[in-house]
């Protein structure tokens, strides 16, 4: 069995790790693992990944979780260009700071909209309006870190290439615009990032790997999207009370 990838499009993470295979043409098996329909807590998804996160890599016997340590051990794996995960110790040392970072103050918060105006209500539950103004505020601070710490007068984040922190910067940050808050707004120097990224990856790509997101307003207001069965609200409800 080849390479295999335990994904959903919906995920953050699980596109960042797919449009990196796919723009450096690494073949794979696409498992797709459908969040909404609940088959993260599935009893087959469990023997894959004990601890039910997405995405998932499977390479022979090899079970790896997590994102950056797939996007690292694929480019490690297939010596993808350089750029990606430089080779220099001191630009690659950057990538990881804001690796790091990004742990902290990006991913998580940058969900919370989809959660509110999407997620949550599938399965009967809110997140309180108050909630959501603070999750805005603290969108606003990590953006202008964001410009200031790490973009500043860069075409990228940490060097002149597109390395595995504007992939995962730029997945993060199209959940919001998903549901329509244009966090891009009146941010120009982060919006001509955002539009430097997405022509290096190429519309086509782009588009294959956001077209379900980008769609989620749509899909609810037709009633298309699935409810998550009765399992799969437990683990959901423990990311709602997360929200601060």
């Amino acid at each position: 069995m080849g390479l295999e990838l335990f994904l959903d499009l919906l995920s953050q993470p699980s596109r960042a790790v797919y449009i990196f295979a796919k723009k450096n043409r690494i073949p794979f098996e696409l498992r797709t693992v459908d969040l909404l329909k609940g088959q993260l807590v599935s009893k087959e998804f469990l023997q894959v990944n004990r601890f039910q996160k997405i995405p998932v890599l499977k390479d022979g016997d090899f079970v790896l979780a997590e994102s950056v340590a797939i996007l690292i051990y694929l480019s490690l794996k297939y010596q993808t260009e350089a750029h990606w995960y430089p080779t220099d110790i001191q630009t690659r040392a950057r990538v990881h700071e804001y690796l790091g970072w990004h742990a902290d103050c990006i991913r998580g918060t940058f969900g919370v909209l989809l959660w509110a105006r999407v997620l949550a209500p599938l399965i009967g539950a809110q997140v309180p309006e108050e909630k959501v103004g603070h999750n805005r505020t603290s969108m606003d601070q990590a953006l202008q870190q964001l410009e200031d710490k790490f973009l500043g007068d860069r075409p990228f984040l940490v060097s002149n290439q597109v390395t595995l922190a504007d992939l995962m910067a730029l997945e993060e940050l199209m959940q919001p615009v998903a549901v329509g808050y244009d966090l891009f707004e009146g941010r120009p120097r982060l919006a001509a990032w955002r539009t430097r990224v997405e022509a290096f990856l190429g519309a086509e790509l782009f588009q294959e790997a956001h077209s379900r997101i980008l769609n989620i307003l749509e899909q609810m207001a037709n009633k298309t999207i699935p409810v998550p069965p009765p399992e799969a609200h437990p683990t959901m409800l423990k990311r709602i009370a997360r929200i601060t």
